[in-house]
């Protein structure tokens, strides 16, 4: 997976955040979709998707993100196949 090229497609669609470690080594690449004040009003979570290395997972993120995200819209059946609980600590 090219991560400049997948960061860049994000960030030119949503806010993108790039950390060094979520704690999640075994599922990388790891992606956390935040819910936008809306999302946040409407009860929506941060959700974990892990093993996004094909572009066209990237390209689910990036419409589901369009259409609202966590809270206002429903997680795309295809984008639940990379849900994953955030690490415990």
């Amino acid at each position: 997976m090219d991560h400049a090229a997948q960061t860049a497609r994000l960030r030119a669609e949503v806010p993108v955040r790039v950390s060094e470690c979520l704690d999640a080594c075994e599922r990388a690449n790891v992606v956390v979709v935040q819910p936008s004040a809306a999302g946040r009003a409407a009860g929506g979570r941060p959700v974990w998707l892990g093993l996004v290395n094909d572009p066209a997972a990237t390209e689910d993120i990036v419409e589901w993100v369009r259409a609202g995200g966590p809270g206002v819209a429903p997680l795309p059946e295809i984008l639940g196949l990379y849900a994953c609980p955030p690490p415990r600590r």
